[in-house]
Parts: C-alpha cells; structure tokens; sequence
C-alpha cells in the first residue's frame, strides 16, 4: 500500500531483457541501506519487489512480462528518471490517497504545458475507465497522487504545482509520452458491484465498463 506521495526521482543504471522479463536496476543512493531484501517499492507507481542489492546504492528489480505490457516500465532505460515511493507505514501521514501500485493501464500526455507558475498535464482517458473517474476526485499518474481538475469523455486535465514538477519525473516529460495510470481503487470496486458481474476474471482490466 501506498499514498501516491513520490519521496524522489532516481536515475535507472540498467535496464536488460532476461528469459523471464526484464532486470530494472535503480541508483537509490543512501535510501538502499533502508530496504531489505523481498521489501515493496513503487518505481514510477508499479509496486515493485527488491529482488537484489549491487554496490553504490543500486537496488534490482524483476519485471514480468504482464508488468511490461501494462506499465511503462519498459519505456525506461539508462539515465532515465523515475519516480519512487517506500511501501506506507502504519503511523504514517496519509498525504495523498490510498494506492495499491497496481497500475490499470498506460495512457499518453496529450498537453504538458507551462501556465504561469504552475503546468497543465492533460492525459487521455481510456474509455473503458471513464467511470472510475470523477471531478476532484483522485487519480495515480506515474505514482503521484494528483486531483482531476478538468474531466471530458476521452481525457482529463490536471494542475501541476511548481513542488511537484520540481521533485518528480514530470520534469522530463513531453507530450506523447506513455504515463502509468492507476484508478481510485473504491471506484473500481463500486463499478465492479453495479456491473453485476461479481465473478470475472482478477486480471480482466476492463472492471469499469463503458
């Protein structure tokens, strides 16, 4: 569990193909001393398992191929930025909202835009999760827990402040781009329960219908 709360960016040291997926290796610096082995990690909001340690503060992760086709994880390579978040802690400060890491889907940035102080991200709305989406309600971008500003049918309008763009990979983004999306996990659920369909399959990813 997480709260979409990025705590830092890293630099992705290696990104390799194996028999099984892929091998991700972050730069995590002095954070790697605080994780153990097995430990969750949400790398650009994909909750992700430490499966190793290298030297300098690199941390390894195992990639499936389901991981690859749903999240933009494979679009990451060497000196690429990525965003981190620790698993939440009982005691902590829920900040943002609760995030599972489990991304639902990709989607492009269709305006990244400078407004003043501030930046305008608007980002295609996948039909088949129109209904898991609300005005001022909560949506997981890249594991940043951010507030729907704007919502039309076939996309949704978010206000970046000038913290968030400085301390998140939103920096390094331009229009095109692939962006991890993960829906409110109660509107799912409630979509699920009025879909009537209580008995489908747990990797269907179209739980919240047209």
């Amino acid at each position: 569990m997480f709260t979409g709360i990025v705590e830092r960016t890293v630099e992705v040291r290696e990104f390799r193909s194996i028999a099984t997926g892929a091998r991700l290796v972050l730069d995590l610096g002095e954070t790697a001393s605080e994780l153990s082995l097995g430990e969750s990690v949400a790398v650009n909001g994909c909750c992700l398992t430490v499966a190793g340690f290298l030297d300098r503060g690199g941390i390894c992760f195992d990639l499936l191929a389901e991981t690859l086709r749903l999240t933009n994880l494979g679009d990451l390579g060497p000196g690429k930025m990525a965003n981190i978040e620790r698993a939440l802690r009982v005691g902590d400060r829920l900040s943002g909202h609760f995030v599972q890491g489990h991304i639902d889907c990709c989607s492009r940035v269709l305006v990244w835009e400078a407004v003043g102080q501030d930046h305008r991200l608007t980002i295609e709305l996948p039909p088949e999760f129109a209904r898991c989406t609300i005005w001022k309600g909560s949506i997981t971008v890249d594991g940043m827990s951010l507030t729907i500003a704007e919502l039309e049918p076939d996309r949704f309008t978010l206000w970046i402040t000038p913290h968030t763009w400085a301390v998140t990979n939103l920096r390094h983004r331009q229009v095109g781009d692939r962006v991890n999306l993960e829906f409110d996990v109660l509107a799912k659920y409630v979509q699920r329960a009025l879909s009537g369909d209580l008995h489908g399959s747990p990797t269907d990813n179209h739980l919240c219908p047209p």
